[in-house]
């Protein structure tokens, strides 16, 4: 068994065993919380560039299957476990863990302390790191002086948007999708209730997004950080008024950018399957998934025309916006799941009905 060190920015090492690929990686380490949901987690383009951390301590016992990618291909740079599992058992396994991750070059480490990663994680905030072999010639502290000096990219939804728009037929209300890194989950979610949708890159113009005449438009989740992503919240400056408008995760975050709020860094983020958000409408708790390294001012909300619909009962930070005067709604969690509890799932229904809604003004008026 190959051994492998986990080398964070702040001279912190961790000894562990090499799984995956053989190749180096560099990236900021985050953890999530979810029991399950490995094979997602893994292939959610909203971690790109980050190396993740499960603090489920077995991690593989299920193996890989074709079902539960959340992308065709994974945009993590590694993978880190306190025990992996080398003999899945389920009737669905196609693969191991192991064997998939090295199919896609990407490292992983296991049988290191992740209480004690993800401690250090929730202390100093999310920590550039670097998996590399543990070998005589490895000198932490050139490679700590590297990390220090390396700065943060945050500008990841150029890497994962696709390059060109595609369709996903159906017979119902066309839905425009801005990819900023979908998961596939909400285009399921979409295709289940038989939207015609058609899926555009992220920097796709307002003009071209309204020339496929939709009933409404889906803004996706992704990577980075939104303030990053300057000609989608200039896109979605000019969406604002024209159709209903749904936006999940970064969607969320850039549409509050367009009408003028701010962003700011969590600590160490929200990432896992358990993640409660109260429903201020109605009152109802929900336990939701989430992804997201950024969040929504909610002092900055003052004097736009969004309110809030939803609050984190973790930290009390946004999860939801609505627009006073337009058919917009947004939420920072994932109602589709994939992985996580499906509490949220009616967000689609609503959707569906505020454009049928729109659909019908229209009509009144002509």
């Amino acid at each position: 068994m190959k051994k492998r060190l986990l080398i964070l920015e702040d001279g912190t090492v961790f000894h562990g065993t090499a799984f995956g690929s053989d190749e180096a990686s560099q990236g900021e380490v985050v953890f999530t919380t979810g029991m399950t949901g490995y094979q997602e987690t893994l292939s959610d383009p909203s971690f790109y560039g980050q190396i993740v951390t499960l603090t489920y301590p077995l991690i593989g016992n299920y193996g890989i299957n074709r079902d539960d990618f959340e992308a065709i291909s994974p945009a993590i740079r590694g993978f880190v476990v306190r025990e992996l599992c080398d003999q899945p058992s389920n009737f669905r396994c196609d693969m191991t863990l192991n064997d998939y991750l090295t199919s896609k070059n990407i490292p992983g480490i296991e049988g290191i302390d992740t209480r004690k990663l993800t401690r250090i994680i929730r202390t100093q905030g999310a920590v550039r790191a670097i998996l590399t072999e543990a070998d005589a010639e490895v000198k932490v502290d050139e490679i700590v002086a590297q990390l220090q000096a390396t700065p943060l990219i945050t500008h990841h939804v150029k890497e994962v948007s696709p390059k060109a728009a595609y369709p996903s037929p159906g017979r119902g209300k066309r839905v425009v999708l801005i990819d900023y890194g979908m998961k596939h989950g909400i285009l399921r979610e979409l295709n289940k209730r038989d939207c015609d949708v058609v899926v555009v890159p992220y920097n796709t113009p307002a003009e071209e997004v309204l020339a496929w005449h939709p009933d409404g438009i889906m803004l996706s989740n992704g990577p980075g950080n939104p303030a990053d992503v300057t000609e989608a919240i200039d896109t979605l400056r000019n969406l604002i008024g024209k159709v209903p408008i749904f936006g999940i995760c970064l969607g969320h975050q850039l549409f509050a950018l367009a009408s003028g709020a701010t962003s700011f860094k969590l600590p160490f983020g929200h990432r896992g399957a358990n993640h409660p958000v109260k429903d201020l409408r109605t009152g109802r708790t929900e336990l939701t998934s989430q992804n997201h390294g950024y969040a929504i001012d909610e002092a900055s909300l003052a004097g736009t025309d969004l309110e809030v619909t939803h609050l984190a009962l973790n930290d009390g930070t946004v999860e939801g916006l609505r627009h006073k005067v337009h058919p917009v709604f947004t939420v920072q969690y994932h109602p589709e799941a994939s992985p996580g509890p499906e509490d949220s799932n009616h967000l689609f229904d609503e959707f569906i009905e505020l454009m049928e809604q729109e659909a019908g003004k229209g009509k009144q008026h002509a």
